[in-house]
């Protein structure tokens, strides 16, 4: 046990000791994103919008008719939709950042997880920016009383679900930049394996719109996906702030936080283990 917290210490005070590098680096990817782009960072903004609008023209009158469950159904899916995207936009980075810097590991030491830890607080950091279309989202519905939303103090609430997947995505990056290095067909698989995700997280439905009962094999393997929990989390202190203990379930919190920390354990053991060989293939 002294081990373990004696080798946690020393990777801490690494972390802190390369703060400044993974700060630039963030910075870096964020401005790469927007390289050669006419509208730039607004895209951070008409992005989520754009596809709220278009899910919801096409899904709205499937899903969204059931206002006990839903409230509103364009919050609904756009609540579902920033942090899924923000889950599958930081590990899809990740994923790649090992190889996307192999000229430079070849060069200069510096740690190597730098470069997959950079990758996922970038994608954070637009997720942050992004989280601004949920505001004026919801602004606009409420002055315009179009399915109003009573919200309250609760909201401060996400920031929980936000920093959970924030561990999250950091565990699966490291995982899947420590695979992908040796077998790179797993970008292929991981965009079939996102796809699915999307299917299995209730972003466009709301999960009593399958017919199963609470209780069944169908939804207890729905509830073995940790965004399903982080979703529903989010959406309770954004929708449901009137009625928050009801919809705030606790059981999935504790089980998304577990999933996530063992996630990051695994990931970086793997990522350890392995980086000494990472020069050998990229």
């Amino acid at each position: 046990m002294q081990r373990i917290k004696s080798a946690a210490t020393a990777h801490f005070n690494n972390f802190l000791k390369y703060r400044f590098l993974i700060r630039e680096l963030v910075s870096k990817n964020i401005k790469l994103q927007y390289r050669n782009s006419f509208l730039g960072v607004l895209w951070t903004f008409l992005q989520p919008l754009l596809t709220m609008i278009v899910l919801a023209f096409v899904f709205n009158n499937i899903f969204g008719r059931d206002s006990s469950k839903v409230v509103n159904y364009p919050v609904y899916l756009l609540c579902g939709r920033l942090l899924y995207q923000f889950y599958t936009s930081a590990t899809k980075r990740a994923m790649g950042s090992v190889r996307k810097h192999a000229s430079m590991i070849k060069k200069v030491y510096v740690p190597k997880y730098v470069y997959t830890v950079s990758a996922v607080l970038s994608a954070f950091v637009t997720f942050v920016i992004s989280l601004t279309v949920l505001v004026f989202v919801v602004a606009f519905m409420n002055i315009f009383k179009i399915h109003p939303i009573t919200v309250t103090w609760r909201v401060v609430f996400i920031i929980i679900p936000i920093l959970i997947t924030l561990i999250l995505s950091i565990g699966v990056g490291m995982i899947l930049a420590t695979i992908s290095v040796f077998f790179k067909d797993v970008e292929n698989l991981y965009d079939v394996f996102t796809l699915l995700l999307f299917y299995m997280t209730p972003i466009v439905y709301h999960v009593s719109r399958l017919g199963f009962e609470e209780g069944t094999w169908q939804i207890r393997l729905l509830k073995l996906n940790p965004l399903y929990g982080l979703v529903g989390m989010f959406r309770a202190a954004v929708l449901w702030g009137t009625d928050f203990v009801h919809y705030w379930d606790m059981n999935l919190m504790y089980y998304s936080l577990a999933f996530s920390a063992v996630t990051v354990i695994i990931g970086f053991f793997l990522f350890y283990k392995y980086q000494d060989k990472f020069i050998l293939h990229i």
